[in-house]
This record gives C-alpha cells, sequence and structure tokens, in this order.
C-alpha cells in the first residue's frame, strides 16, 4: 500500500469474489491490492473515489473487425479504440479481414501492426486468418504472437480471405493443433446456404430465409466432428442458432475441447422488430427469432456459451443499401455493447457480475490474456466507471466509430460508462479522450 501510485475508491467493485465496497491499489499499471472500502491512502496516492458507480474491470472484446489499412474509410484504429474507450473496452482482438492485406503472413501481420501502434486507444491484439493456401504460414504467425487463426466455413463476403472447404478445414485445424493453437471458426455450412431461398430485396424475413439455422448447425456439427478427431481446440463465432446448442453441450460432456461465443445482437435484437429495408440489421448469421434468442439467454446463464462479444463489422453508410442480399452484412456495435447486454441483462434477472463474466473474464481466458479480465493484484490496472441505472437514448451522432450507422439508433439503455482506465491511467472520461495510450499485445507475452 505504501508505494500505491493511485487509489481507486468505490462502493461496489467487482471483483472475482463478488460486488462489494472496495479501495483498489494501482502501482505500475498494475492493480497491487484489493482492500477494505475504509482502507488507510498513503499521502503520496492519488485518490480517485467513484462514490457509488460501479467500478468493473475493463472489457476484454474478442471480436472486431477494425478494416485498417485498407478499408481505413469502413473504420480505423483510432476510431475503433475511441469507440471502444468509451463503451469501457479496453481491450480488443482484430479480425484478420477486412483489411488489406488480410493478416495471413507474418509480412501482413507487420504491416497491420505498424499502422495501429500509434492510433490506439486502448490495447490491440491480433488473430490470424486460415486461408486454403497457407497452411505454411499458421505456424510463423503463432510463433509472432497472433492469439489464433480464423477461418471461414462459407463465403466470408470479400474475395482476398476464401473459405475453407472440408478437407482445407482439416489440415489447417491439424497444423494448429500441431502446435495447441486455437482455431476460430465462422460456421455456416455453404450448401445448405446455397440451397436456401434467395430472393433479395428489402423484406427482412426473405433474408432470414437466406441463412437458415440448418447451415450454422450443419457446419457445427462438421466442426466438432473434426475436432474430436484431431483432439483440436476451436471455438465457435458469433452463435445465432439456438438449435445448435444441444451439439454443443453434447460435445462438450465428451471431452471435446470447443468454446462459444455470441454477440450483443442477438441477445437483444430480434427479426420480429426489424424494420424491411433497415440492413444496419444485416449480420451474418443473422438476427433470429424472440424465442431463439430467449434459449441464447438460458445458454449463457448456464454456461453453454461462453462470451459475448460484438462482432463489430462496420462500413460505409453507401454499402447499407435496402436491399438485404446486396448490402453489407455487419453490425457496428462497439460503444453500446455493454449498456445493450446490461439492459437485456438486468431485465432478464441478471447481474453486472454476470455482464463481467461474460464480456471480460471469459474473453479474457479465451485469448490467454490472464494480466486482464479482472479486479485482483497482479491484473492490469484496467477499469470501466460505470453508473448502471443511469439511461441514455442512442444517438449515432454520438458515436466515435467513423461511420456512424448503427442498429441501436433510439434505443433507450440503461448503464452510462463515466469514465475508462488502460493501465491506471484515464483514458476517457465524460466524452473526453487522452492521446492513444493503448499497447500491442501478443499472445507470447
Amino acid at each position: 500500500m505504501s508505494d500505491a501510485e493511485l487509489v481507486l475508491r468505490s462502493t461496489r467493485v467487482i471483483t472475482p469474489e463478488g460486488t462489494r465496497a472496495a479501495t483498489v491499489t494501482v502501482s505500475g499499471g498494475k492493480i497491487t491490492a484489493v482492500l477494505p472500502y475504509d482502507a488507510e491512502i498513503p499521502a503520496t496516492a492519488r485518490l480517485e473515489d467513484v462514490s457509488d458507480h460501479v467500478l468493473l474491470p475493463g472489457l476484454v472484446d474478442t471480436h472486431v473487425h477494425v478494416n485498417d489499412p485498407g478499408r481505413t474509410e469502413w473504420e480505423g484504429f483510432w476510431t475503433a479504440t475511441r469507440a471502444a474507450a468509451a463503451g469501457g473496452i479496453t481491450t480488443l482482438i482484430d479480425m484478420p479481414l477486412n483489411s488489406l492485406p488480410p493478416t495471413t503472413t507474418v509480412e501482413h501481420l507487420r504491416i497491420k501492426q505498424d499502422v495501429a501502434r500509434d492510433k490506439a486507444h486502448i490495447d490491440v491484439g491480433f488473430w490470424g486468418g486460415a486461408l486454403p493456401d497457407n497452411v505454411k504460414d499458421l505456424r510463423p504467425l503463432h510463433d509472432a504472437g497472433v492469439f489464433g487463426f480464423k477461418c471461414f466455413l462459407s463465403p466470408s463476403g470479400v474475395d482476398e480471405f476464401p473459405h475453407l472447404d472440408q478437407d482445407q478445414l482439416a489440415q489447417s485445424m491439424a497444423e494448429i493443433a500441431g502446435f495447441d493453437g486455437l482455431l476460430i471458426v465462422h460456421a455456416e455450412d455453404p450448401h445448405h446456404l446455397q440451397s436456401a431461398p434467395q430472393h433479395g430485396g428489402p423484406k427482412y424475413a426473405d433474408f432470414l430465409a437466406s441463412r437458415p439455422r440448418d447451415a450454422e448447425d450443419t457446419a457445427i456439427a462438421n466442426l466438432i466432428a473434426q475436432a474430436r478427431r484431431l483432439n483440436a481446440r476451436v471455438h465457435v463465432l458469433h452463435l445465432s442458432s439456438s438449435d445448435a446448442l444441444p451439439l454443443i453441450r453434447a460435445a462438450r460432456a465428451e471431452g471435446v475441447r470447443v468454446t462459444v461465443e455470441t454477440c450483443p445482437h442477438y441477445l437483444t435484437l430480434t427479426a420480429e422488430e426489424v424494420p424491411d429495408g433497415a440492413s444496419e440489421f444485416k449480420c451474418c448469421p443473422p438476427i433470429r427469432e424472440s424465442a431463439n434468442q430467449d434459449l441464447l439467454w438460458e445458454a449463457l446463464a448456464d454456461g453453454t456459451i461462453d462470451c459475448v462479444v460484438t462482432d463489430h463489422s462496420p462500413s460505409t453508410a453507401d454499402l447499407k443499401t435496402d436491399d438485404f442480399a446486396t448490402a453489407w452484412g455487419g453490425i457496428a456495435g462497439l460503444q453500446v455493447s455493454l449498456p445493450a447486454v446490461w439492459t437485456e441483462a438486468r431485465k432478464r434477472g441478471h447481474t453486472l457480475e454476470d455482464v463481467v463474466r461474460w464480456m471480460s473474464a471469459r474473453t479474457a481466458e479465451l485469448a490467454g490474456l490472464t494480466h486482464k479480465g479482472a479486479i485482483e493484484a497482479g491484473r492490469d490496472a484496467d477499469f470501466a466507471v460505470l453508473a448502471p441505472d443511469e439511461t441514455f437514448t442512442v444517438d449515432p451522432a454520438g458515436l466515435q466509430h467513423r461511420n456512424r450507422v448503427t442498429a441501436y439508433a433510439g434505443r433507450t439503455l440503461y448503464g452510462v460508462v463515466k469514465s475508462t482506465w488502460l493501465r491506471g491511467e484515464r483514458i476517457v472520461a465524460d466524452g473526453e479522450f487522452t492521446e492513444p495510450k493503448g499497447t500491442l499485445l501478443s499472445r507470447t507475452r
């Protein structure tokens, strides 16, 4: 305590042991102790008393498309990390697409790191990509510090990132399993997608029919079979089909190493409320019906779904046309993900501790970020200060991401992020940002 540089005090601190009034001491960017609320403060330490606001660990978002370089007009490290910081996110891991070049070789990784280095308001890590022709690049990328490898089992939407067929999936998975890496998978079966009705046009019901649940279910079943055979670690990205949950539960019960995420838009938005022509709601797999959503929440509660991530995937506004077949598929949600999930969670009887587990502790665990995801001694001093009972209405003009198109426009949400802290430094408070203070993260450190 005597060497503390900073002390944060709150009547509600979310720790791994629960929520309690506490004093948190920080030195050298690390949490050094979590003490009783009335602990004596050294004269040399700066005290930040946040009163009754909740002090929670900074969120860790392991699924973000920053698109920089190459499609920086869609998004960039400066704008994406500002949006994240404004929403209480202190760490993100960038997807290997839709940047140009994609993160599929060590050279491409270095290009992306060079672009991000001076623009990151929060800490940033990188996923690599698994393509049909880059198996030889997977181990070098792993050694260079990527957190794992993303692949698609159906077309990705960009030509430079082709999907894997089942033989190519097995080949990449075997290579990654050889060094016990993690393969993260966009799981939709292309044959089911091709056989689904493809009408195009502005009707959301037609778009939903074009991305049926069985496309996800079949792809996940095939993924589990491959993972079982190779004893590989696999992670199902952005689960939207509740029909796949029994498959996942059964696989887990027999020891298959499979983890699963879902996203705020699947937990808070429903197909029944999507207006025709409103392609700001378009994503793949799609937002499904309310009954499906209820089952996703049940799976979060029982641990079948491990974590919640944004899959922030923005584009320029002109690509969000009123034709669901041709509009860009992606939800922009970094800045509002915490309040969106908290609003629905509190309505369903969940606590902020649950939200922190889904959006910070388990995402940090997924990526192997042992120094993130909790308020306890030895972890990075990354915090969000939240007023959980205050509300705000989402105004696109107030968003920090580059193209202010959002499916959450006009929604009133609970949970106002008052400030965000990165390694003991306040990086945003009441809408005012510091200069970028983020660092680039590697799996090896």
